[in-house]
């Protein structure tokens, strides 16, 4: 059983990790896999959005911590699980294509991490999220990385202080997720928000996406010089060029999609 599947359903790549008995959890087999299949992703022309969800009962309740107990573990091993996992977020981040986390059930520490590393998350009214490692004495520092930089601090702290479960109300009014809905119209509603990104320029996407990350940090002097030079990039690219003329001759624009 592969630990992780890549389906293609016209321009949306569909990634489901598929290890239910586990809860989905973040071993290195399906870390590794899911390096894999993003690489694939990435070359693949024809697809403009990537979604990723869960197999079973649950989206991702993180690491497995049967894989980090043990006498005979070393510094390397620990080392090793995470530099994998720190690799497989940022690859995200870098990913031409948005990415939507679909979530269900629990999403939990490196699993919370997964959610708040994809670019979007759509998640179902009974979906739950914790970074609880403080509760076993194992604080949720890499979690921490994109959370904080998605709910900011005080909010951050609080779910890493406290180990303590939001619900998925809590999680849109801290800005983890975008969206609740009701379990039976998660899947559409995900597909829907993933095809009314993919009808545009997928050249426009990767570019949007790349400076979004490449400016978030910089102050913002330095953000709107960035973002000067990136737009007046952009206007000179065929797909811009040609959404500005269907938009002034009314008609619907025919993109190249060119690679970025």
């Amino acid at each position: 059983m592969e630990p992780v599947l890549l389906e293609k359903d016209g321009p949306i790549g569909w990634l489901t990790l598929n290890r239910p008995d586990s809860r989905n959890s973040l071993s290195l087999e399906v870390m590794n896999d899911i390096l894999g299949k993003l690489k694939t992703i990435e070359a693949d022309q024809n697809i403009h959005v990537v979604v990723i969800r869960g197999k079973g009962p649950a989206f991702c309740a993180g690491h497995n911590l049967k894989d980090m107990v043990g006498s005979d573990l070393d510094i390397q091993h620990f080392h090793t699980l995470f530099s994998v996992c720190a690799k497989m977020m940022q690859t995200l981040h870098k990913l031409p294509q948005p990415v939507i986390a679909q979530v269900h059930g629990i999403a939990t520490a490196a699993g919370c991490q997964l959610v708040a590393a994809c670019d979007l998350a759509i998640a179902e009214t009974g979906a739950q999220f914790a970074t609880p490692g403080a509760k076993i004495g194992l604080f949720c520092t890499t979690p921490a990385v994109p959370l904080v930089r998605v709910i900011g601090r005080r909010r951050a702290l609080e779910m890493l202080l406290t180990g303590r479960f939001i619900s998925a109300e809590e999680a849109e009014r801290f800005g983890l997720v975008n969206k609740v809905v009701s379990l039976d119209k998660l899947s559409q509603e995900t597909k829907n928000l993933a095809m009314e990104m993919a009808q545009y320029s997928r050249y426009t996407l990767a570019f949007g996406k790349k400076t979004f990350y490449s400016q978030i940090d910089l102050n913002e002097p330095s953000a709107y010089e960035f973002a000067t030079h990136a737009i007046a990039m952009n206007c000179l690219d065929i797909d811009a060029q040609e959404g500005m003329k269907a938009f002034i001759e009314k008609r619907a624009p025919v993109w190249k999609n060119r690679q970025e």
